[in-house]
């Protein structure tokens, strides 16, 4: 551990080279007074970054008196590791006189290395700087709630993976079996398996983009369904279908609420190119929007570029259903049947932010 030079700041709340007890005996005696009485660890240093005071709440909580405590006293206390991070804020705070916070673990009087946060400002008396002034809360049980939170995440994430992987297995193999039956079916039937088989495509596609969000806990719904529509375009016949995502909405949503929306968006594009021949080109616009304090909404539009021809016979028309069916999941409010007289409005609950 380095020691601090004599003509700089000290690397640690009001420290410094060795001081005598009579620099704390300059205090006043109504600072001192004052100090004593508030119910958190407060300290005291002259401009050279020597440490002249420790308040009594400070001296209960190292379990050391106040003479063991001035000067470079104090840092027998603190942590190592958290020693050269600390020193290069203090210092940097003391060389240009400005208020500074940092977090350190400061040895408590039964042995536990306690987290406390460390805010600081610098004294100034007729013009003259005088020292820095701080005050320490302990923060250990928020440390340890937050350690808590990023491994529960990292559970997570792993969870999530392992989850991702199992259903697209899955998936795949449903592909392959709806795929057999589909050849082995009558002609008449063939349509239907087919559609089947895209269908759960476009499933796996909703998951792996899913998957894939920076960010699983709080998936940005444009971003996701950005990638989500380039997927669905190219996934069957591509260059025949385009899907744009518009609006100034934006917000980050929970994984149920985007994976409803992604369903119904796969479930709009499979319905688009089921009803039109194979030589017409569709267009699905997709809308957010988001004023302040209200509730994100997304609309849908779903056309083509000519008179549509008659689409694949023999595949029934189920996406209203199954619209209705994610829609419910999320909680989401539906209104309109994606046509240009109606679009698609889609109204997320408020639960489905994520702050």
């Amino acid at each position: 551990m380095a020691e601090p030079q004599d003509d700089g700041p000290a690397e640690g709340p009001g420290t410094a080279p060795t001081q005598s007890t009579s620099e704390a005996a300059a205090l006043s005696d109504s600072f001192k007074r004052f100090a004593d009485i508030v119910p958190l660890m407060m300290w005291r240093s002259d401009e050279h970054g020597h440490a002249i005071h420790h308040n009594e709440c400070w001296l209960e909580f190292t379990g050391r008196p106040l003479a063991a405590e001035l000067g470079l006293g104090w840092r027998e206390g603190l942590h190592p590791e958290d020693f050269e991070r600390h020193a290069l804020i203090v210092a940097k705070a003391f060389e240009a006189r400005t208020p500074f916070t940092v977090e350190f673990r400061l040895r408590r009087h039964d042995g536990v290395y306690r987290w406390l946060l460390d805010t600081a400002r610098p004294l100034v008396e007729d013009g003259r700087f005088q020292g820095y002034l701080g005050s320490c809360f302990d923060i250990t049980d928020r440390k340890h709630a937050e350690e808590h939170i990023e491994h529960a995440l990292a559970e997570k994430e792993t969870l999530l993976a392992e989850v991702y992987h199992r259903v697209r297995n899955n998936l795949q193999v449903m592909v392959s079996l709806i795929g057999l039956y589909g050849r082995a079916a009558p002609d008449a039937c063939r349509g239907s398996f087919e559609a089947l088989g895209q269908r759960v495509r476009a499933i796996a596609l909703v998951q792996q983009h899913l998957h894939e969000a920076p960010h699983i806990a709080s998936i940005d719904l444009r971003d996701y369904l950005h990638r989500l529509a380039s997927g669905l375009g190219q996934l069957r016949r591509a260059g025949r279908i385009s899907v744009q995502v518009e609006g100034s909405g934006n917000g980050l949503v929970e994984p149920r609420t985007a994976n409803a929306l992604g369903m119904i968006v796969a479930e709009i594009v499979a319905e688009c190119l089921d009803a039109t021949a194979e030589h017409v080109a569709c267009a699905i616009s997709i809308g957010l929007e988001a004023g302040a304090g209200q509730p994100l909404r997304v609309s849908i539009v779903s056309g083509v570029s000519e008179t549509a021809a008659s689409g694949r016979p023999n595949v029934p028309k189920l996406g209203p259903r199954l619209i209705a069916a994610y829609a419910a999941q999320a909680e989401i409010a539906v209104l309109g049947d994606a046509s240009p007289a109606s679009p698609l409005r889609l109204t997320l609950p408020p639960t489905a932010a994520v702050q």
